[in-house]
C-alpha cells in the first residue's frame, strides 16, 4: 500500500505510491524535435550574444571572441536587472508592497562545442563549469543590492530548456530570500535549535550508515535517492564536510563534484533514455550584519544540488495540498541508477 514520508528539512510530505510502481521502461516522456537554425553559443558565434559578463579563456583570446571554455552573457530576456545603482525603491500599494526589479539573468554557456546535455561533457569541462559558477557567485556578493542567487538547469523542452541543444545553465540574482530557499533555511535552523547538528550533515551521516539510498560516494561529495523524493529518480548532491556556502568550496572537492555530476548525469541519460530534466543548487544566502542577523546559518545549512528528472506530471491534487506523489520508491531509483552501467573514462 502507499507509504507516506515526511522530508525531515522542511515537513513536506510526499505519499510513495508503492501500488503504482514504475520502472524506467514505463515512463513515457514525449521528445518533440524542432528544428533549431544557427546556435548563437557556439564558438565563433560570439557577436549573436549579448557582450560576455565573464569567461574561462585560453591564454591570449580575446574578449567576446573564439578561445573560451565556458562563457557567461546576460540573459537576452531578463526576468530581473539592475545595472548601475538603481534602487530597490521599497514601497507599499495600500496592503500591498512593491519593490523595483532588480537583480541579475545571466546564461552560462557551458561549452564552445554544439552538445546539449552535461553528461556527455568530459569531467575536466565540468569542472571548469564549477569554477566559473563559483567565480559569478563571488562577484554577485559584491552588490549589496542581492540577497540570493540561485544556480539553475532546463534541459529539454518539457523542463523550460528550449529549442536549443547547447549546454548551459542560468543564474539569478535576487534582492530577496526564495521562497523555496526560505523553507529550507527555517527548517535547517529549527532543527539546529532542538538538536545542535545540522539536518543535512544527519542524513549524511545515516545514508551512509543504512547505505539503502547512496547512489554515488567518490571523496568528498555522495549522491543519494533523498527518503521523501518527491519525483521519481530525483537525486541530491551534497559535500560530506559542512558547508553552508557552496561558493567556500575546497579546490580539491570541485573535481570530486564535477565526478558525481559526471556519472549521475550519465547514469539518468542511459535509465531513462536521456530525459528532460532541471537541477537546481541551494546555497546559503549572502550575509550583511545588522538587526536580527541570522548568527547560526554558517552552522545549521548545507548547500546541495537538487536534480529532478522530468518524467510524471504535478496535477491538482499536489497543487491543492502540497504533497508530492512518486510512484517510484527512492530505495528502487538507487538500485536502478547503482546498477545502470556508464563509460566511466
Amino acid at each position: 500500500m502507499p507509504e507516506l514520508r515526511k522530508d525531515p528539512v522542511i515537513g513536506r510530505w510526499v505519499i510513495i505510491a508503492t501500488e503504482r510502481a514504475k520502472r524506467p521502461k514505463d515512463f513515457k516522456v514525449e521528445k518533440e524535435e524542432l528544428p533549431e537554425g544557427p546556435c548563437p553559443f557556439c564558438e565563433g558565434n560570439e557577436a549573436q550574444t549579448p557582450p560576455e559578463v565573464f569567461a574561462v579563456r585560453k591564454s591570449q583570446s580575446k574578449s567576446n571572441g573564439p578561445g573560451w571554455d565556458v562563457r557567461v552573457v546576460s540573459s537576452i530576456a531578463p526576468l530581473l536587472q539592475g545595472k548601475g545603482k538603481a534602487d530597490l525603491g521599497r514601497r507599499g500599494k495600500g496592503m500591498y508592497d512593491l519593490m523595483n526589479s532588480i537583480g541579475a539573468h545571466e546564461v552560462i554557456i557551458e561549452t564552445p562545442e554544439h552538445i546539449a546535455n552535461i553528461a556527455d561533457l568530459e569531467e575536466e569541462q565540468i569542472a571548469r563549469i564549477i569554477d566559473c559558477y563559483i567565480e559569478r557567485y563571488s562577484q554577485l556578493e559584491k552588490d549589496p543590492r542581492f540577497k540570493y542567487v540561485l544556480m539553475f538547469k532546463n534541459y529539454g523542452r518539457p523542463a523550460g530548456g528550449g529549442a536549443l541543444k547547447h549546454a548551459r545553465s542560468q543564474l539569478i540574482a535576487t534582492p530577496v530570500n526564495p521562497k523555496r530557499a526560505k523553507e529550507e533555511l527555517v527548517g535547517a535552523r529549527k532543527y539546529f535549535e532542538y538538536k545542535e547538528r545540522c539536518v543535512f550533515c544527519d542524513i549524511i551521516k545515516q545514508e551512509l550508515e543504512q547505505k539503502e539510498r547512496v547512489i554515488i560516494d567518490i571523496d568528498g561529495i555522495i549522491a543519494i535517492s533523498p527518503f521523501a523524493s518527491r519525483f521519481p529518480f530525483e537525486v541530491w548532491i551534497l559535500p560530506k564536510e559542512h558547508s553552508c556556502d557552496f561558493f567556500a568550496m575546497k579546490p580539491e572537492h570541485r573535481r570530486d563534484l564535477a565526478g558525481v555530476i559526471k556519472r549521475i548525469m550519465q547514469k539518468l541519460k542511459v535509465a531513462l533514455d536521456d530525459p528532460p530534466y532541471n537541477y537546481i543548487l541551494h546555497t546559503a544566502p549572502f550575509r550583511r550584519a545588522k538587526a536580527g542577523y541570522w548568527k547560526t546559518i554558517d552552522l545549521d545549512y548545507h548547500w546541495h544540488i537538487e536534480v529532478m528528472p522530468r518524467l510524471t506530471r504535478v496535477a491538482g491534487f499536489e497543487w491543492g495540498t502540497g504533497f508530492y506523489l512518486n510512484p517510484t520508491s527512492p530505495e528502487e531509483t538507487t538500485k536502478i541508477l547503482r546498477e545502470t552501467k556508464i563509460d566511466s573514462r
